[in-house]
């Protein structure tokens, strides 16, 4: 008769407590996700900006809308954004942006700058 009394006490407080679990580990994923696709594209672009960079600097004696424009082709095919480019001198400088939605609802934009030119004694 008391293991019958036993039972009828049980009201889920076990399953409430996995499910508590549960969600913080759900939550740890999303955030942890989130902050790994901000990293990839963090990573993303800085080499479109460094490669961009490099290929204007090969076509900095051309001047600026030469070196520029081979930037930007640089920076599109590695699934960038050329937010800024100059000459300056001999160097081209380079801002490069990726847009990244690590969750529904939350946008995040990575933006680097790049240097590149010859190198001075």
């Amino acid at each position: 008769m008391t293991a019958a009394k036993d039972r009828g006490r049980d009201r889920g407080g076990a399953t409430i407590c996995l499910l508590a679990v549960g969600l913080l580990f759900v939550a740890g994923g999303l955030f942890g996700a989130g902050v790994g696709a901000a990293r990839v594209a963090r990573q993303q672009a800085r080499v479109a900006a460094d490669f961009g960079a490099l290929a204007g600097a090969g076509r900095a004696l051309q001047g600026e809308t030469v070196a520029c424009d081979r930037a930007r082709e640089i920076v599109a095919s590695n699934r960038a954004r050329l937010v800024w480019c100059r000459l300056d001198g001999l160097d081209v400088l380079v801002t490069t942006e990726v847009t990244v939605d690590p969750l529904p609802g939350l946008t995040r934009v990575a933006t680097v700058t790049a240097r590149a030119g010859p190198l001075r004694g």
